[in-house]
C-alpha cells in the first residue's frame, strides 16, 4: 500500500512522521534530530541550504537566510502582518505581481509558498531516506485558524515540493488525534497550542468509537514565539541605545545575532532563573572602535516583558470556552502542543484557567506530525473506525448592500455542510447582481477576506427589493466552497467553486515544480558524488598508508614495482575523476581501488 507521510510545517521547525504498522515513528533527519528549523537561505555561489545548514550560517549571511515564512504565508501585501514582518525581518520582502507576498534572496525573488516547498521538500528527502523509496503523497498540518487563501497556498507549496497533499487538517486536531490514537476513552479536550509563530485554541470531544469532533476553534495566526523573542530583542535593543545611542535593528547582521541570543536566552529560562546574553563586538562605531554587548536576563523580567502576549492566549481560550458553550469545569483534559508550552509562564496561566494541571503526555515538538501521519494512513486504508468531524474556522457569507457582511455559515459550523438565504434586490431594474464570496468575522465586508466572486445576469426587471435571490453555500470534507446563485422566479442560475488563491497562477505553480524538480535530481546527483567520493578518498589514504611496506616487501622484484606503478597511477586516475565531479568514473576508480587495497593487504599479509 502506498506510503502517506504526516507533515508538520512549523513557523520555527518541521517535523515528519509514518505510521509503521499500527506504529508512529518520527523520523530524523541525518543529523539525528527529530525537527528540522524551517529555515532556508542562498549562499553566495547560489547554493540553496535549508534545516540546520541554513540557520547554522543565517548570522554571516543574515539577508540571505528565510525565517518564519510561514507567518507571510497566504497573506496580501498590504495586511498589517506583513507591513509588521518588514519592520522587524533581516531578509528583504517585497510586492509580488498579484498583491501577494516575495522574498528576494541573492539576485533572485521567491513566492512564500516556493520558500515553504524547500522545506517540505526537506521533510519529504528526510523520509526517502529513512523509507528507502520515492515518497508522493502526504498530509500536511496547518493553524486551525488559517483562511482558506493560506489554507491554498500551503496545498501550493507541497505541490511545488513534488507531493500529492491529500488533505490540510488543522493543527490541534492533528495533536488530539496522536493524543487519542488507540485509546478507547470518551472525553472533552482542549488543545492548546502555541508554536513559534501561531496560536490555536481547539475544544473537542473524542469518543471511544474513534470518533473526533470539534465543536470550536479559534486563535490567532501571528501570536507565537516570534513574539516573544521580539520583546526580548527590544529589551536588548532599546537598552543599548539608551547606553551607547546606536539602535542596532539598522545592522541586518547584528540583527540576526540578536535574534539568536533571544531564542536561546528564552530556551534556557524555561528551565533556570537567569541567562546572560553576551554579544562581543555586536557593532563597530564611526571611530572604529567595537562595541560590546552584555546583559543577564531573568525569568521574572522576561515574565514581565511578555506576560500581555500569554493574557492573550488566556483570552483566546475563554472565546473557545464560550464558542464550544462549555464551562471550564467540563474540560477533562488540556493537551499541551508546540514549543512555547514550555515556558513555565505559559503553563502557570494554562493551569489557573482550567483549572487542572495540562496533560503531557505528548511530545509538544512531534505530536502534531504524529497526527497528521495517522490522519493520512486512515485516509488511504479508507478506515472507518477513525471519524475526524471539523469545524470551518472563520464564517462564510456574502457582502451585500452598503458593504455589510451577510453571514450564511457560522464560525465553528461543523463540515462538511450547506446552508441557503434569500436576498432581495437593491436597485429598481436592476438585471444583473455581484455575488463576492467573503470569509471572516467582521461586519464590515471589507474587513473580511474576499475568497471569491461571480455575476448573475439575466434578472427580470423590477422595482427594488421584487427579485428574491437565492444563495446556497456548501463546503465539502476537503473545505472546499461551492456558491450558487437562483433567480426564484425564473430560475435563472450561476454557481462558483470558490477557489482560494495563494496569489501564483497555474503556470508559476508548474514552473516552480519543474524547478524544485531540477533541484532534487542535483542534489540526488550530488550526494551520490560525495558518497562515492568519501569511499574513494577513505581507500585512498588505506593504500597510501600501505605503500612503504609494500615497497619494503617487493620493491626490488619487477613484478612489485610493476604493481606499484599501477597502484599509483589508479590514484592518480581517482583524484582526476574526484576533480571532474564525475560520479561515474569516481565509482569506476572505487573497484580499482577496492582491488588494490586487496591485493596490498595480501602481500603484506604474506611478507
Amino acid at each position: 500500500m502506498e506510503r502517506v507521510i504526516g507533515i508538520d510545517l512549523g513557523t520555527t521547525n518541521s517535523c515528519v512522521s509514518i505510521l509503521e504498522g499500527d506504529q508512529p515513528v518520527v523520523i530524523p533527519n541525518r543529523g539525528g534530530y527529530k525537527t528540522t528549523p524551517s529555515v532556508v537561505a542562498v549562499t553566495e555561489a547560489g547554493k540553496r541550504l535549508v534545516g540546520h545548514i541554513a540557520k547554522r550560517q543565517a548570522i554571516t549571511n543574515a539577508e540571505n537566510t528565510v525565517y518564519a515564512a510561514k507567518r507571510l504565508i497566504g497573506r496580501k501585501w498590504n495586511s498589517p502582518q506583513v507591513k509588521n514582518a518588514i519592520l522587524t525581518s533581516s531578509y528583504s520582502i517585497i510586492e509580488g505581481p498579484h498583491g501577494d507576498v516575495r522574498i528576494k534572496l541573492r539576485d533572485k525573488t521567491y513566492s512564500v509558498p516556493e520558500v515553504s516547498s524547500m522545506v517540505l521538500q526537506e521533510m519529504k528527502i528526510i523520509a526517502e531516506d529513512y523509507l528507502g523509496e520515492p515518497v508522493k503523497k502526504a498530509v500536511i498540518t496547518v493553524p486551525a485558524y488559517f483562511n482558506d487563501n493560506q489554507r491554498q497556498a500551503t496545498k501550493d507549496a507541497g505541490a511545488i515540493a513534488g507531493l500529492d497533499v491529500i488533505r490540510i487538517i488543522n493543527e490541534p486536531t492533528a495533536a488530539s488525534l496522536a493524543y487519542g490514537y488507540g485509546k478507547d476513552f470518551d472525553r472533552t479536550v482542549a488543545v492548546y497550542d502555541l508554536g513559534g509563530g501561531t496560536f490555536d485554541v481547539s475544544i473537542l470531544e473524542i469518543g471511544a468509537s474513534g470518533v473526533f469532533k470539534v465543536i470550536s476553534t479559534t486563535g490567532d495566526t501571528f501570536l507565537g514565539g516570534e513574539d516573544f523573542d521580539a520583546r526580548i530583542i527590544d529589551w536588548l535593543v532599546n537598552g543599548f541605545q539608551q547606553e551607547h545611542t546606536i539602535d542596532l535593528r539598522q545592522d541586518r547582521m547584528a540583527l540576526q545575532r540578536l535574534r539568536d541570543a533571544a531564542e536561546k536566552a528564552k530556551c534556557e529560562l524555561s528551565s533556570v532563573k537567569e541567562t546572560e546574553i553576551n554579544l562581543p563586538f555586536i557593532i563597530s562605531t564611526g571611530r572604529n572602535e567595537a562595541l560590546h554587548l552584555q546583559r543577564t536576563l531573568t525569568r521574572d523580567t522576561l515574565e514581565k516583558l511578555t506576560d500581555d502576549l500569554v493574557e492573550r492566549t488566556v483570552e483566546i481560550c475563554r472565546q473557545a470556552l464560550e464558542d464550544a458553550r462549555l464551562h471550564v469545569d467540563e474540560i477533562e483534559d488540556v493537551i499541551l502542543v508546540g514549543g512555547m508550552t514550555r515556558m513555565p509562564a505559559v503553563q502557570a496561566a494554562v493551569a489557573e484557567f482550567f483549572g487542572r494541571e495540562p496533560n503531557r503526555s505528548v511530545h509538544p515538538d512531534e505530536v502534531v506530525a504524529v497526527g497528521a501521519a495517522i490522519q493520512g494512513a486512515a485516509l488511504i486504508q479508507d478506515r472507518h473506525d477513525m471519524i475526524l468531524l471539523d469545524v470551518t474556522p472563520h464564517a462564510l457569507g456574502i457582502m451585500t448592500f452598503g458593504s455589510n457582511f451577510e453571514e450564511l455559515i457560522p464560525q465553528n459550523t461543523t463540515v462538511p455542510t450547506s446552508r441557503t438565504k434569500t436576498f432581495t434586490t437593491s436597485r429598481d431594474d436592476q438585471t444583473a447582481v455581484k455575488i463576492l464570496v467573503m470569509q471572516g468575522e467582521s461586519k464590515r465586508a471589507t474587513d473580511n477576506e474576499l475568497l471569491g466572486e461571480f455575476i448573475l445576469t439575466g434578472l427580470r426587471r423590477a422595482p427594488k427589493g421584487h427579485v428574491e435571490i437565492e444563495v446556497a453555500f456548501e463546503i465539502n470534507t476537503d473545505g472546499i466552497v461551492s456558491v450558487h446563485a437562483k433567480d426564484l422566479e425564473t430560475g435563472q442560475a450561476q454557481s462558483i467553486q470558490v477557489t482560494a488563491t495563494s496569489g501564483l497562477t497555474a503556470d508559476e505553480i508548474k514552473n516552480m515544480m519543474a524547478t524544485a524538480q531540477d533541484y532534487l535530481v542535483e542534489r540526488r546527483s550530488d550526494e551520490q558524488f560525495e558518497g562515492a567520493k568519501q569511499e574513494a578518498e577513505t581507500l585512498m589514504a588505506e593504500i597510501e598508508r600501505m605503500f612503504p611496506e609494500i615497497e619494503r616487501v617487493v620493491g626490488t622484484a619487477d613484478f612489485g614495482r610493476d604493481a606499484i606503478n599501477k597502484a599509483r597511477s589508479t590514484l592518480e586516475k581517482a583524484r582526476a575523476a574526484i576533480t571532474a565531479k564525475d560520479t561515474q568514473a569516481v565509482k569506476q576508480q572505487v573497484e580499482q581501488l577496492q582491488r588494490t587495497q586487496r591485493m596490498f593487504k595480501g602481500v603484506v599479509a604474506r611478507g
